[in-house]
């Protein structure tokens, strides 16, 4: 049996690089303070005197020519993994993101392919600025070509970030900022895998289904919990919540999803970000393509809202709370 260690998110992303570079010589780090640092939340700490400097590198404040230079090392045949301190920094570097990076494999009629990982903080909880704290996975999940991934838990970002470095194509791995020295969990020393594209079933339930991902997987956690230890029929002993962890933004599984909303008739999806045009917006499109008429009640989301990320302690008033998860998910299974 694998010995398991207790680690926050910060120490298993950690545990990831560094395996995961002692395994594959191509791996390299690139990014602002990632080398003498350890990195603005020291997720690369200690690596470079593991590695050294010619494959833990200091860049310059350049998000655009960070990436840039990453593509190339990519089609040249090392793995690059890439660090941009925020996820509103990367806006800076969008062009190389769509504009090449993710349409190579389509470009070259799959001669080439980018082996590239962009790791980067995301969301509010720690009252940071607002280019610190948004939320905008949709922006790469709506780009043909990359693949989007979002952690909950120190485990599952281990294995997830070993799937992502040694995928073919381009993956935006995006932390939530929040977790990532919230708790702790157990963590196999040994190597651990999550297939990218793969949501999982973190709870089995009867009536209702709850999708999430990232941070927003605890406040789900207690809204499930406290509704489960208040129901009013004990005898009960059956889980009436199913609770969907995405994982994998990019591509959706969506096989996942229909199937547990055929089975429970009733949904309810929980994110940080914004309202329109999002994650939830898209699970509800193909809900009502695919299984409209498995439906016993209307799909709800809870959301941030259309607006930036505001200040300090109001970024509490945006993002959903854990009553307002559990007033859904129970208006839901009364309908």
């Amino acid at each position: 049996m694998s010995k398991m260690s207790k680690m926050n998110m910060i120490q298993s992303i950690n545990l990831a690089l560094d395996q995961e570079m002692q395994r594959d010589s191509k791996i390299i780090i690139m990014g602002e303070d990632v080398g003498v640092t350890g990195g603005v939340f020291r997720a690369t700490n200690n690596l470079i005197n593991k590695y050294s400097d010619k494959r833990v590198i200091d860049t310059p404040l350049a998000e655009a020519a960070i990436i840039g230079t990453a593509l190339g090392m990519a089609l040249a045949g090392l793995r690059p993994v890439v660090e941009i301190q925020f996820a509103g920094f990367s806006y800076v570097a969008f062009s190389q993101l769509e504009g090449h990076i993710s349409r190579y494999r389509w470009r070259t009629q799959g001669l080439y392919t980018v082996p590239l990982v962009v790791r980067m903080p995301y969301g509010a909880g720690v009252r940071a600025l607002e280019h610190h704290s948004e939320s905008r996975e949709a922006y790469f999940a709506h780009t043909p070509g990359l693949k989007v991934v979002i952690p909950s838990t120190p485990r599952n970002a281990r294995a997830l970030l070993v799937s992502a470095i040694r995928d073919p194509d381009p993956v935006i791995f995006m932390e939530p900022t929040k977790s990532y020295r919230a708790f702790k969990e157990e963590v196999p020393e040994t190597e651990e895998i999550i297939p990218i594209g793969k949501a999982q079933i973190i709870q089995q339930g009867e009536e209702i289904t709850v999708i999430s991902y990232g941070a927003m997987m605890r406040s789900v956690l207690k809204a499930a919990a406290e509704i489960e230890h208040n129901k009013q029929d004990k005898q009960n002993k059956k889980n009436s919540i199913e609770i969907i962890d995405l994982l994998t933004i990019s591509p959706l599984d969506i096989d996942t999803i229909c199937e547990s909303v055929k089975k429970t008739g009733r949904c309810v999806i929980v994110q940080e970000a914004p309202r329109s045009f999002s994650v939830a917006s898209e699970i509800i499109a193909t809900i009502n393509d695919k299984i409209l008429m498995h439906l016993k009640a209307p799909v709800k989301r809870i959301t941030g809202y259309d607006l930036p990320m505001p200040y300090f302690k109001r970024e509490e008033m945006y993002i959903p709370s854990i009553s307002q998860i559990s007033n859904a998910i129970e208006e839901t299974l009364k309908f």
